[in-house]
């Protein structure tokens, strides 16, 4: 829903491109500086359950922001999450994969997570996010801030294999 409506929804508020570029531009810097140089570290320190938790909550604040303002300190000071909502993510799933995979089925084992675990939910909430925003506006936010709140339990029961 991000990628489809935020825009949307800060030039409705009267954001200029410029402003908008910044904006994205601070959530890919954050994703970067996880993956270069946070995230693997965090993730050895506390383990893919407490990493994908963290990722979750951090969604969910990010998620109920965006649906309550488009005050400009508000979204430059949660961008930022996004380096813990996908790239922290996407190294725990990496690394939960990576040790639960055969060897000759890492290939395999890849595509399906990118099929099925990525491609598969995101279709799905690009299609219902258009719904949730024609009918609610920016309170559909809150739907995405209900998934990873829910979300939250599930990612306590990840463990490292043995």
């Amino acid at each position: 829903m991000h990628d489809s409506f935020a825009v949307i929804r800060w030039e409705a508020a009267g954001i200029g491109p410029n402003t908008i570029g910044a904006l994205w531009s601070m959530s890919v810097a954050a994703e970067v500086v996880v993956f270069l140089f946070i995230g693997r570290p965090l993730l050895d320190r506390i383990g893919p359950a407490h990493a994908a938790m963290i990722a979750a909550a951090a969604g969910a604040l990010r998620w109920v922001i965006m649906a309550e303002t488009t005050w400009l300190p508000a979204l430059a000071a949660i961008q930022p999450l996004h380096g813990l909502t996908f790239a922290l993510l996407h190294l725990t799933c990496m690394r939960l994969l990576a040790q639960c995979a055969p060897r000759h089925l890492e290939a395999t084992t890849l595509t399906v997570y990118g099929t099925v675990g990525i491609g598969l939910p995101t279709a799905l909430l690009i299609i219902g996010s258009g719904q949730l925003y024609s009918h609610f506006g920016a309170k559909g936010f809150f739907v995405m801030a209900a998934l990873c709140a829910v979300a939250v339990p599930f990612a306590r029961t990840l463990r490292e294999p043995s």
